[in-house]
């Protein structure tokens, strides 16, 4: 039972991220995945649980009934995915909710940098001129070198992962450029500052802020010790956020 079982691994309030693939199992060429952001409500009998309304930037996405999902669980324990259908809709306190049905077993994602963690960080970063990037592709860039060039501009980090990072900010950088982040993580054993460079993936003006930019970013070149750092900060901050809310 879901209640019983899926609940030793996920819990109320984790983040649930939910899409659905092609009839073969993959996107048309060319085509992006729509993924759509929600949150464990309820636990329920016979294999089902209840998740908050889906939602895609600030709007309610309907899904149809019956039909079936790929959903990831972001618990503090790990990283878990399962196949599940639409079963019905429901309204509880005010909040509108899906059941789901669990179609396949809970199984555990070991691909952690995966983990997005909504966060408000101060961050600087500046864009790398055409020198800087030749240096980068010949693998002569020195860290030192790294301090100098233009000034670094403030922005906001809205959420993190070992892979990448979102960010707000009133100027723009284009799409493609390479942009050096640098930004201060504490963790249990300490705090440290990153000077980490990553590739701009997208840009999009904010709906609801005039003037405001939010830039998606991968990171470029990350050495392995780095990543598990970031990580390591993300697991250990969502472990103290729960324990606060419990």
């Amino acid at each position: 039972m879901a209640d019983q079982l899926f609940s030793k691994y996920i819990e109320v309030g984790n983040k649930v991220e939910i899409w659905r693939k092609g009839k073969k199992g993959k996107l048309a060429e060319g085509a992006e995945m729509e993924i759509y952001e929600s949150q464990v409500y309820d636990f329920l009998p016979e294999d089902r649980i209840e998740i908050t309304m889906p939602m895609k930037k600030t709007k309610i996405v309907l899904l149809p009934t019956g039909a079936e999902y790929d959903l990831r669980f972001y618990s503090p324990n790990g990283i878990y995915q399962c196949k599940a259908k639409v079963a019905g809709r429901s309204k509880k306190n005010n909040a509108l909710l899906l059941i789901m049905e669990f179609t396949s077993n809970l199984r555990r994602n070991q691909r952690r940098e995966f983990y997005r963690f909504s966060c408000a960080l101060e961050m600087e970063s500046r864009a790398l001129d055409s020198e800087e990037i030749m240096m980068l592709e010949r693998d002569d860039m020195m860290d030192e070198m790294l301090s100098e060039g233009e000034p670094l501009r403030e922005s906001i980090i809205v959420d993190i992962s070992g892979g990448g990072l979102r960010f707000i900010a009133d100027h723009a950088y284009d799409k493609g450029s390479i942009i050096l982040c640098k930004y201060r993580l504490e963790t249990d054993s300490g705090a440290r500052e990153y000077e980490i460079l990553g590739k701009v993936l997208g840009v999009e003006k904010s709906e609801k802020r005039p003037g405001v930019f939010e830039h998606r970013v991968q990171y470029v070149d990350i050495d392995n010790g780095t990543r598990e750092e970031i990580i390591k900060f993300i697991f250990e901050t969502e472990r103290k956020n729960l324990k606060k809310i419990k």
